[in-house]
């Protein structure tokens, strides 16, 4: 193998984390209600098996051939019945990483043409929906805590290929995690991450 051949191979990659496990894209849906912008979340159903009751948005895996845009605008239709045209995609925002392993692509959509009454959400996957003023997010900070990280390392890991392995001084992770009080509805995890992200930039601006 060669310089060239190298080149070719690699020529117009898109880089991705190494370490990437399982793909997934939400989107946030941005709607206007008595003429100020909400973001929709959803109410999982207790009856799924992948974080039953969370609070989360519209979003799932990304099916082999099919783009993060494309799954995040599929899932939407499919939980909460929003259709393709009825969706104006704004941006792609920051992608997010779990510790799980999970690497979340995140796009900000308008709703448009159709009003909340005629949203009709999946009961299957979904148990209902909120609406969110994003002049909230704006005048309220979350509220910030940190959940601490060890390594644990498996009885059959090779310590003994590692310089000076058995006493290898493995570093923790800190990781914040964030949380929105909003009407007794707690939004928190990545879905807070992602929305506080968004927040952020919007405040910037």
């Amino acid at each position: 193998m060669d310089i060239k051949k190298i080149s070719a191979l690699l020529c117009g990659y898109k880089p991705k984390p190494i370490d990437e496990d399982v793909k997934f894209s939400v989107l946030m849906p941005l709607i206007e209600i008595k003429n100020e912008l909400h973001l929709i979340y959803e109410v999982r159903s207790m009856t799924i098996k992948r974080q039953p009751g969370e609070i989360s948005f519209p979003g799932g895996r990304i099916e082999n051939g099919e783009t993060s845009l494309e799954a995040a605008i599929r899932e939407t239709y499919e939980e909460i019945g929003v259709k393709k045209e009825n969706i104006d995609i704004i941006t792609e925002l920051d992608y997010a990483t779990s510790k799980n392993g999970s690497f979340v692509f995140a796009f900000l959509g308008h709703i448009n043409n159709i009003d909340i009454t005629e949203i009709v959400y999946n009961k299957d996957e979904v148990s209902e929906l909120f609406y969110v003023p994003l002049s909230f997010f704006l005048e309220n900070e979350p509220q910030k805590s940190y959940i601490n990280y060890y390594v644990e390392t498996d009885e059959d890991f090779p310590v003994h290929m590692i310089n000076n392995g058995a006493e290898y001084n493995w570093k923790s992770i800190r990781n914040p995690v964030y949380f929105y009080d909003y009407k007794n509805y707690i939004i928190w995890g990545l879905t807070a991450k992602i929305t506080y992200s968004l927040i952020e930039k919007l405040k910037s601006g």
